[in-house]
């Protein structure tokens, strides 16, 4: 993936958690603008800019965010934007590369309040950020060529079929400890777009966004799943270390759209009928 010096980091401001996000022409700046606006939300919430929580994602991964019609939208985008209502804010997303996620850079910097990407809670990442509860269990799935001829991740490897994976995601780490040598793709779109044209004839991603592109017939004709891995991942949204009052105001706002039917109606939209298991993940 590219490296964060010399990349311009597109800015995209949030409307409502219905219409999605609009994007904005612009690249990040050290003026915030503000003009001198309290940067201090509901709550006591400090933030990055004043009336605006800013969220640091990667483009595209659906169903939890990627542009559709012009808007960013998806479940990561419409459980932030909850956070963003109880500290009476607008959310703004800034598109950055993955490997922002693991070492926190945007967080540090102040660029951006919290992160927001698919993102499975690690020992490692907490190393240097601070997650929230977990949102969601996570498997990966291995979608195959279906002119491959293999039904399983030891008949990927025993034929020794090519593989590819999201880089820095992982689903590469784990086809990697499984002693593969994957392709790296920097997107999701990358490794589909892989299988596509035949760079590799299977791909290992998380089972949500498989679901994702199989909804397309051309897609479904051509690829299917021959194994779902549960490695035992679980999603979470995360903070700069020691933001404290951000961190609870993100889990205060996960807690109450789960008491009050929100989350599920918003898993229903985005990820598919409502599976409990994968939606009522235990604390970490």
């Amino acid at each position: 993936m590219k490296t964060l010096l010399g990349r311009r980091t597109r800015v995209l401001a949030a409307t409502t958690a219905t219409a999605g996000l609009v994007l904005l022409t612009a690249c990040t700046s050290t003026d915030d603008g503000d003009g001198g606006a309290s940067k201090t939300a509901a709550g006591g919430v400090e933030l990055a800019k004043a009336g605006q929580l800013t969220t640091c994602t990667h483009l595209p991964y659906p169903p939890f965010q990627s542009e559709i019609d012009g808007k960013v939208q998806g479940f990561d985008v419409a459980l932030i934007d909850l956070v963003a209502d109880d500290l009476e804010v607008k959310q703004a997303i800034v598109d950055t590369p993955f490997e922002n996620f693991k070492t926190g850079a945007f967080l540090n910097s102040g660029e951006c309040d919290l992160a927001a990407a698919g993102m499975t809670i690690t020992e490692e990442r907490k190393k240097n950020v601070d997650f929230s509860d977990p949102y969601f269990n996570a498997t990966q799935a291995v979608l195959v060529d279906k002119k491959a001829g293999v039904t399983s991740l030891a008949d990927v490897k025993s034929k020794n079929v090519k593989i590819g994976a999201q880089a820095q995601t992982t689903g590469e780490d784990y086809v990697k400890k499984e002693g593969f040598d994957p392709v790296s793709f920097e997107s999701s779109d990358a490794v589909l777009n892989g299988l596509r044209t035949g760079q590799v004839k299977a791909v290992v991603i998380d089972f949500p966004v498989v679901q994702g592109w199989l909804k397309d017939k051309a897609t479904a004709d051509a690829f299917e799943v021959v194994d779902n891995l549960d490695t035992g991942e679980q999603y979470g949204f995360t903070v700069k270390k020691g933001n404290t009052a951000l961190q609870k105001a993100v889990n205060k706002a996960l807690s109450d759209a789960k008491a009050d039917g929100t989350y599920k109606k918003l898993y229903e939209q985005w990820i598919g009928p409502y599976d409990e298991s994968a939606a009522e993940p235990s604390a970490t």
